[in-house]
This record gives structure tokens, C-alpha cells and sequence, in this order.
């Protein structure tokens, strides 16, 4: 008896660890499977995530640098060259009569300006039609000549009354300057012509032939013919510059004073308004104040990229990056070395009003730049935009630069690379993985099956267990 109870103990204990397990009657595989193979591949994962923020934030921050860049070389561009610091600004005491531009072509000057007339288009109106818009006038060809070009519109029956006229007209696809319209007066309705240009080389003459001879009523050879009225002459601009008489076809005269363009605005005979031309400096100047904007911007791109902040205790993207360093170096130097071969007095940022902040900014004292341009411009000329001027000399290194063959270009295929090794290795990763998986599954699946059929078997062994002892 004792033997049988100790038996009994013993399989009651074996018993109890198979139901301890939970294998073949509720062991959720699966998520042991997944939290095994979550495990496995956890610092994989956790390295391809590192080395992918770390691969996308250098390409942002490559991204970002180039944009900086191609912005502060658009700024260069304005003062490349010496015609930007000689442009000339045009000036009218009264612009209600006219208004004025200048080129590098000017010269400085004041001038005397009289508008005695403006130039105007010619405008033609016909006798009226008491029938109105719908009157047939007739049928054949018109003939419209404006200036030295003509056109012509065939009106057949059916289709010519006095609107299906003015829509030909318009419609004409070789229509070299006239629009028609249609007045209605007391009287009935009238074809309106006017040039769309303006200017005494633009009149307007028609001629009619063909047809039924109905469209002779639209005919016009001159102020003399009593077809139309002339409502309005075409006419020449007429201006007097210091009493020298010009004309001009249209109401902007940009042949009467070199480089100096004028835009009439109204006639004023007997009226002198004066015109200024005058060095622009103002102009100089805002371009050299936008070149210093667009440099302290790419400096803070610098800092903002390479810079280390204490209180957060983090660093840019490029921190301690030679490409940046070197970059930077570049642009630095480009902008505030002196400049061999131009007048002391002009041969420096400094020198003419431009310093440097503590943060590596500049600041424009512009009194001082205005003061440089006026009695040394030629000098502040080649400091900026001469052979080796500023602007010149950066807008070359900003080119290598951003050139396909450059630094930054071999920076940008070697993070691109990355990228691709990393997706590779995230590729390779997966199929690993999901091996594992299948693996593991195979495996677990197998041991709860053995364990099932050990399960089953205790229980079989339990029960004979049980009827021996009752029968003992």
C-alpha cells in the first residue's frame, strides 16, 4: 500500500506540471511566437531606426544648406558686374503730366519738359442707319488698311447687316488694328472704327468692292469723305525737352533722351514740368542691404545646422560636419576678405560702412555706404562687382559649390546610398525574421502537440492509477 501511494504521489506530481505548462489546452503560440521574435529583432530595429532618422536628417539639412545657398547666389546677382552701380534714376516734379525711368545709358541732367499733346488712336464714326443693328448694308468686300497693313472681310448675303459687319471685323483673324463696335443715337445705329494703336501713321481708310455695291456706304478714304466723321485724329505724341520738339507714336517716348524713357501721362501746353536724371545710388544700395540680409540668413542657416545648444543639450545636423565647416569657411571668406587691387579707401566690408556683429552677422551702416558711393562709387564698384569683387568672387565658389560634380553633390549620392543599404538591410531583416517565425512556430507547434499526447497519456495513467488503488 505504501508502494501504490507513493506511486500515486508521483503521478499526481507529473500531472500537475503538465497542467502547470497549459501546453495542448490554451498556450497562446502566437503571441509567444511574436513577443520571441520581437525580442530577436529588437536592437536590429532599433539600429536601422537610428541610422534612418540619422540619414534623413543629414538629408534635410543638406537640403535646407543648398537652399540657403541658391538664395544668398541670387542676391550676388544684382551687383555682379560694374553697370549695376552706374544706373541712373529718372525723376518728374509733377507726375500727373509724365512720368520717367533711366538706364546705365543716361547721364546725369535736369531738363525742361513740356507735353503739348498726347498721342491718340483714330476713331471713325459712320453715318446712321435707321434700321438699326439689323439694317443690310450689302454684300462684297471691305477692305480696312490701318497704318501701312491692310485686312480684308467678305460680307455675302444673309449675313451682312450692319452687326454682321462689325462681327467680321473683329472676327477677321488677319485684323491688323481696327475694332468695331456699334452707337446708337437718335438717329439709328452707327459703325464705330478705332486703330488700336495710336499714332498719326495709324489712320484708317476703307475701301469696298464687289457685290451689290451696298457696302460703298461703309467706304472711307479720308477726312473728307462724309461716309464716317472722324471722332477722334490719330496723332503723334508731341513733347518739347528743353525746347527741342520730339515725337513719339505712342504716349512712352524712349528715343528723345538716351537711356531716359518718359510716360505721358496728360497734356499740359504752356506747362514746363522738370525732369531729374541723377546717379541712383538708392538702388546700390538696397541691393548691397539685400546681399547682407541674405548672408545673415545663410549664417543662422550655419548655426542652426552646426550649432550646439546647451540648455537642450542637443546639436545640429551637421554638428562637426567638415562639409559644413568647410562650407561655411568658403562663404565666410568670400565675403569679408579684402579685395586686392581696389582704392584702400573702398577695399573692404568695413571700409565702406559694412561691419561685423558678434554672432558673425553684418549690420549696413547706411549713411557711411551712401557717402562711399558718392565719392568713391568706382571703388565700391570693384569692391562688389569687379574681376574679384565680392559678388564675382562668391558667386564662383557658390557655383562649385552646388555643382552636380561638387562636395555637396557627393555628400547627397553618398546619403542617398545609405538610404538605399539601410532599406536593403531592413529588407533582409524582414526575411529573416519572418524565417524565425516560421521556425518558431514549427517549433512550439510540435511541443504542443508532444505535449497534448503526454497530457492524454497522464490522464490515461491517472485513471488506471486510481481504479488499481480503488481496488486494492
Amino acid at each position: 500500500m505504501t508502494t501504490t501511494s507513493s506511486t500515486t504521489s508521483t503521478s499526481s506530481s507529473g500531472y500537475g506540471l503538465v497542467q502547470a505548462l497549459g501546453v495542448g489546452s490554451g498556450l497562446d503560440i502566437q503571441s509567444l511566437v511574436t513577443n520571441l521574435v520581437a525580442s530577436e529583432r529588437s536592437a536590429a530595429d532599433s539600429r536601422i531606426s537610428r541610422e534612418t532618422q540619422t540619414v534623413n536628417s543629414q538629408i534635410s539639412a543638406l537640403g535646407a544648406l543648398k537652399g540657403s545657398l541658391a538664395n544668398f547666389q541670387s542676391a550676388l546677382t544684382s551687383l555682379k558686374g560694374t553697370d549695376p552701380y552706374q544706373q541712373m534714376a529718372a525723376s518728374s516734379a509733377d507726375s500727373t503730366v509724365f512720368t520717367a525711368s533711366a538706364t546705365s545709358a543716361a547721364s546725369a541732367g535736369s531738363y525742361a519738359v513740356t507735353v503739348k499733346q498726347l498721342a491718340q488712336p483714330e476713331q471713325l464714326m459712320s453715318t446712321a442707319f435707321a434700321g438699326g443693328a439689323t439694317t443690310a448694308i450689302g454684300t462684297g468686300t471691305l477692305r480696312l488698311t490701318v497704318g501701312s497693313k491692310s485686312f480684308s472681310v467678305d460680307i455675302a448675303a444673309g449675313k451682312n447687316t450692319l452687326a454682321d459687319i462689325r462681327d467680321a471685323i473683329n472676327g477677321a483673324l488677319d485684323n491688323t488694328g481696327a475694332k468695331a463696335t456699334l452707337v446708337y443715337g437718335v438717329s439709328g445705329a452707327q459703325l464705330a472704327l478705332t486703330s488700336t494703336d495710336t499714332g498719326a501713321s495709324n489712320a484708317i481708310t476703307i475701301s469696298a468692292s464687289g457685290g451689290d455695291g451696298g457696302l460703298s456706304a461703309l467706304a472711307y478714304s479720308g477726312p473728307t469723305d462724309t461716309t464716317y466723321t472722324e471722332a477722334q485724329k490719330a496723332q503723334d505724341a508731341i513733347v518739347l525737352i528743353s525746347g527741342i520738339e520730339a515725337h513719339s507714336s505712342s504716349n512712352v517716348v524712349g528715343s528723345a533722351i538716351d537711356g531716359v524713357t518718359l510716360n505721358l501721362v496728360a497734356a499740359k501746353p504752356g506747362s514746363t514740368v522738370t525732369l531729374n536724371v541723377t546717379n541712383d545710388k538708392n538702388s546700390v544700395v538696397n541691393n548691397i542691404q539685400k546681399l547682407v540680409t541674405a548672408y545673415n540668413s545663410l549664417a543662422g542657416m550655419f548655426t542652426s545646422l552646426g550649432g550646439y545648444d546647451s540648455t537642450s543639450q542637443t546639436g545640429g545636423p551637421m554638428l562637426g560636419d567638415w562639409l559644413l565647416s568647410d562650407v561655411k569657411s568658403q562663404v565666410t571668406n568670400g565675403m569679408t576678405n579684402a579685395v586686392k587691387g581696389v582704392s584702400a579707401a573702398a577695399s573692404s566690408l568695413s571700409s565702406v560702412g559694412i561691419t561685423t556683429n558678434a554672432d558673425g552677422t553684418l549690420a549696413v551702416n547706411s549713411t557711411k555706404l551712401q557717402a562711399a558711393l558718392a565719392s568713391n562709387g568706382g571703388a565700391v564698384a570693384q569692391l562688389f562687382g569687379g574681376t574679384s569683387g565680392i559678388a564675382t568672387r562668391l558667386d564662383t565658389t557658390i557655383t562649385s559649390l552646388l555643382a552636380t560634380t561638387g562636395s555637396m553633390a557627393t555628400r547627397s549620392n553618398n546619403l542617398t546610398d545609405s538610404q538605399k543599404q539601410i532599406a536593403s538591410e531592413q529588407t533582409i531583416l524582414d526575411a529573416r525574421m519572418a524565417d524565425v517565425k516560421t521556425r518558431y512556430t514549427k517549433q512550439f507547434s510540435a511541443l504542443d502537440a508532444m505535449v497534448a499526447q503526454y497530457q492524454s497519456t497522464a490522464s490515461f495513467l491517472t485513471s488506471n492509477f486510481s481504479t488499481t488503488n480503488k481496488s486494492g
